[in-house]
This record gives structure tokens, C-alpha cells and sequence, in this order.
């Protein structure tokens, strides 16, 4: 496990959804110790607040692919109204998303919301905050101060924010931004201190991944406060991925962060999916479901590798529930090697393919029959596994390559012709 930054320690949730504890290791209030917890995943719903029974759905779909907490915007009353409807119908912690009316957080802790998310950049008023923060800690609620790159910048004040935007977009953008965001955050906990308040998150949210890591570089050095991280508008799946990444992968490597959404322009599904998948891949996490490997694009590959990828990994996610490790491996150079850790592993050779089991041969079919029995002795592994028979990650036997032009090479036909000669006996057969 990558070491972690020591936090406070905040809690979200109840006793009916569950509590999902968000940072840790410094001492509680009372001056008992706390264990880090596991970096947990967030997502927000995509649909409007108001229409319950879509809400509703929209929530326990993201709940059922991975997501530890969903947010919710709450921009207007009727927003506030239908959490009453949707709280009892959800079974994972629901942070309220509150902008620019103050009076929807404190509806929000009213209808029995598990966290506020506040803006410094469009909720300041000091009395305003003071509200929020004793509604929040009468319930035992933390709050989330989110500093946004989007939001931050002065916009009521023309002259103010002519001179910030000036500093911005200087030659020396990160630095004045940095100095903005960490200024503008401190004024904000100040408001909280003063009320004895400590159950906070904190984020530094900007579309561009280098700023990110500056910007919660420099508040980790700054508060023990957990961070929530994220890319904020990073675009659509397919460029908002890398942009993410780049971004939240070096600050988990360097134990910062307790709480991670990747934001895209899409199904927040596969926002859960990614994040979760970037927690498995840094250890931080512990994975569920199959982890598949497979080769790269490559001028050796004599079957069709990357349909078969895919339809081991659609059928599998359905079927598998431990983190079995499956390899699948279009060729005879590397793949014996590159799949030697797996629990499951499959190399193909000339339309055929040999099938190991955690090193141990048990199959070798042609194209065709690739698929299923690959899936069946996955399928088969894991009842083991489940039964106590097996353990996951044990290898048995080294998985020694075939000969290149033998019973899985393309050479198998010249030699039988003649065209080329054998550097080793010859076994034709098939098993």
C-alpha cells in the first residue's frame, strides 16, 4: 500500500447507508488515534434533482457500478423538496452541491442530506456560512469547501476581477492562481475555526492537470484537512481520462488524496469505473472483479486478439466476483512471459491457443474454442478459489514457450513439407 498523508478524519453516511470514513491518521478530537481509510470514490448524478423516480434510479445505478458517495445539485428549492422523497430510497451516502442560495444548504441538512459542498467563490457572506456551518454541526455533517478555478476568480466586482484576471493569465499563471485559491481558502476556514468547526473536505479543482498537482501539493503542505480530488470540466471520456490521470495518479503516488472523482462529459458510470480502476492499479484499493491483462497492438499476433479481449472482458465482468488475474496474449514472444503472473492465461499462437491455469497447461484449442473454455476454466478457478481449494496470485509450475515454429508456430505445415528444418523434436498433435 502507497504511504498516505495523515489527515483529520471525516465520516459520511449514517447508520442506514453505511458511513464512509474520508482521510485519516492524526488524532481525533478527543485525542483518539485513526487509521487512514481507504481512498474512497465519488461521482455526481447527471439528471435534475427533481425528478425523483430518474434520481432515484441515476443513484443506485451509480451505487451498484462502484461509487462510494454521489453528489446531487440542489440549485433550487423544488431540488430540496425531492431529497425527502429520494434519501429513503438510496443506500449510499448523498452530498448536497450547493451555489449561490445559502437557504438550499440549510434545506438540504434539513431533508437529512449526509454532507454540504460549499463554494468560497459564490457563497462568502460571512453570516451566510455561519448558518451552514452550525445547521452542519447540529447534524454531525461535514462540509466541503471546493475551490474551483471556474469560480474562484472575482465576478461581481469588475475592477476586482479585471485585476485577478490580469494576474491569471500573466506569465506567471499557476503561481498568482495558486496564491488566489490558497488565500481565498484560507479566509473561508478562518470562518470555520471561529465556530470550532473541523469536519471539512477541501478541493482545488482546474481543468488543467498540472495546476492540480500544484494546487493540492501546496494545500497538503498547508492544512491536514482531507482533499477531495479532481480535474474539473476535463471533457469527454475519451481526452478527459488522460487528463485525469496525469494529474490524480501522481498525487495518489505521493499520498495525497483521500477521496477522487474523475469528472467527464458522459455517463457518470464510467467516471466509477475509472476512478475505481485507477485505485486497483496504485493498490489503493482493493480490486473486485477481474483484473485483465492483454497485449499491445503488434505485428505477431496471429489471432483476432482484440475481439477476444473484449469478450472476455464483457463476459467476465459479468460472471467474476474475486480479483482474478486473467491474461490474454496474441503471441509466443512475450506472452508466455508477460502471462507467467497470471492466475488464468491464455497465448495464441497459429489460430490456436494454450490455455495455463496458474502455470499449470490444461488446454490447447484452436481459435474457435478460445473464448469458451478460456471463460470455463476461469469460471472453474474461482469456485476453487471460493471453496478454499486455491488462492489467488499462487503459481505453481514456470510456463515454458514453445518452440516458435512448432505445434503453435506458423512452422508447423513447412516443416511437414520440408521448406524448413526443426531446431527441436516435433509434436504435431493436439491436446
Amino acid at each position: 500500500m502507497l504511504p498516505r498523508q495523515a489527515t483529520r478524519q471525516i465520516t459520511v453516511g449514517d447508520d442506514r447507508v453505511g458511513r464512509v470514513r474520508i482521510g485519516g491518521g492524526l488524532p481525533d478530537r478527543a485525542g483518539r488515534p485513526t487509521t487512514p481509510a481507504p481512498v474512497s470514490v465519488q461521482t455526481m448524478t447527471a439528471g435534475y434533482t427533481h425528478d425523483v423516480e430518474a434520481c432515484v434510479t441515476e443513484i443506485n445505478r451509480l451505487a451498484a457500478a462502484g461509487a462510494d458517495i454521489v453528489r446531487v445539485a440542489v440549485p433550487e428549492k423544488k431540488d430540496t423538496d425531492a431529497l425527502r422523497e429520494i434519501l429513503p430510497r438510496v443506500q449510499v451516502p448523498i452530498v448536497a452541491d450547493v451555489h449561490f442560495h445559502f437557504q438550499r444548504a440549510l434545506e438540504a441538512v434539513d431533508a437529512g442530506v449526509h454532507k454540504i459542498r460549499l463554494n468560497p467563490g459564490n457563497i462568502s457572506d460571512r453570516a451566510q456560512v455561519v448558518d451552514v456551518i452550525q445547521a452542519c454541526k447540529a447534524r454531525g455533517l461535514p462540509i466541503r469547501i471546493g475551490v474551483n478555478e471556474g469560480s474562484i476568480i472575482e465576478r461581481r466586482d469588475k475592477q476586482k476581477r479585471m485585476k485577478e484576471l490580469g494576474q491569471v493569465f500573466s506569465d506567471h499563471k499557476h503561481g498568482y492562481l495558486l496564491a488566489i485559491m490558497i488565500t481565498k481558502l484560507e479566509e473561508y476556514l478562518d470562518i470555520f475555526y471561529e465556530q470550532d468547526f473541523h469536519d471539512i473536505a477541501i478541493s482545488a479543482k482546474s481543468m488543467d492537470a498540472a495546476l492540480v498537482v500544484d494546487a493540492y501539493t501546496e494545500i497538503a503542505k498547508r492544512f491536514n484537512h482531507p482533499l477531495h480530488l479532481g480535474v474539473t470540466h476535463a471533457g469527454p471520456k475519451e481526452t478527459g481520462a488522460i487528463r485525469s490521470v496525469a494529474a490524480l495518479g501522481g498525487l495518489l503516488i505521493n499520498g495525497i488524496g483521500d477521496t477522487i472523482r474523475i469528472s467527464y462529459a458522459s455517463d457518470p458510470v464510467y467516471e466509477v469505473e475509472d476512478g475505481l480502476e485507477l485505485l486497483y492499479c496504485l493498490g489503493l484499493r482493493e480490486r473486485k472483479g477481474v483484473d485483465l491483462i492483454a497485449c499491445p497492438t503488434c505485428g505477431r499476433i496471429q489471432v483476432d486478439l482484440f475481439t477476444l479481449v473484449q469478450d472476455v472482458r464483457k463476459q467476465l465482468a459479468q460472471q467474476v466476483t474475486v480479483p482474478l488475474k486473467v491474461a490474454v496474449m496474441g503471441c509466443i514472444v512475450n506472452g508466455p512471459g508477460e502471462a507467467e503472473g497470471a492466475d488464468v492465461a491464455v497465448f495464441a499462437g497459429d489460430r490456436r491457443g494454450i490455455i495455463y491455469v496458474q502455470g499449470e497447461r490444461v488446454a490447447n484449442v484452436p481459435e474457435p474454442e478460445i473464448l469458451d473454455r478460456l471463460l470455463a476454466e476461469c469460471l472453474a478457478f474461482q469456485d476453487r478459489v471460493l471453496r478454499g481449494e486455491a488462492k489467488l496470485g499462487e503459481k505453481k509450475v514456470a510456463i515454458i514457450p514453445p518452440d516458435p515454429i512448432g505445434e503453435l508456430g506458423s512452422g508447423v505445415d513447412k516443416i511437414a513439407r520440408g521448406q524448413v528444418e526443426s531446431r527441436a523434436p516435433l509434436t504435431i498433435g493436439r491436446s
